[in-house]
């Protein structure tokens, strides 16, 4: 008897998108808003984060779709701090108090990048090139460049619907 297989890499198209990361320490509200100025966008909040039960982390995100050209961009915080909440509270002078919090990565890869713009569709190198270099002129923005899709270990956190 002859055995079939079906992949399932025949149903499912990879998605396309370009990824960058951006050095900057201004809010992402703010940074959103001048990546709207800048790149003529109308990033909004999303209402919902980017959450992993896991740790109880949370990634700001902001989303702007835009229809006509078939490309949707995504910012969204690369880190997240959680307060810890410990068992035995100290009692002090000034109530209970808890200590510490801990620091969780969208991109565990990528420390150092506090955003990154997701921007899903096949761009071109000149067209990702204007988008990089209208970032860098944002006076806040320290630096912004292109990241490697294939080299990602945690490219399923970058999966936001």
């Amino acid at each position: 008897m002859a055995v079939k297989k079906i992949l399932l890499d025949d149903f499912f198209e990879e998605e396309q998108f370009s990824l960058i990361g951006i050095h900057c320490t201004i809010e992402d509200f703010r940074l959103a808003y001048l990546i709207n100025q800048v790149l003529d966008l109308q990033l909004k909040r999303n209402k919902d984060d980017v959450c992993f039960t896991k740790d109880k982390s949370r990634f700001t995100l902001f989303d702007f779709d835009e229809k006509q050209q078939h490309v949707t961009y995504h910012l969204v915080s690369n880190i997240c701090k959680v307060k810890q909440e410990q068992n035995n509270s100290l009692n002090s002078l000034f109530g209970n108090e808890n200590f510490g919090s801990t620091t969780h990565y969208l991109l565990p890869e990528y420390k150092k990048v506090n955003y990154l713009l997701k921007i899903e569709t096949d761009l071109t190198i000149n067209k990702e090139k204007q988008i990089l270099n209208k970032l860098l002129k944002i006076p806040q923005v320290v630096t912004a460049y292109s990241i490697d899709v294939d080299t990602l270990k945690t490219k399923n956190n970058l999966i936001f619907d």
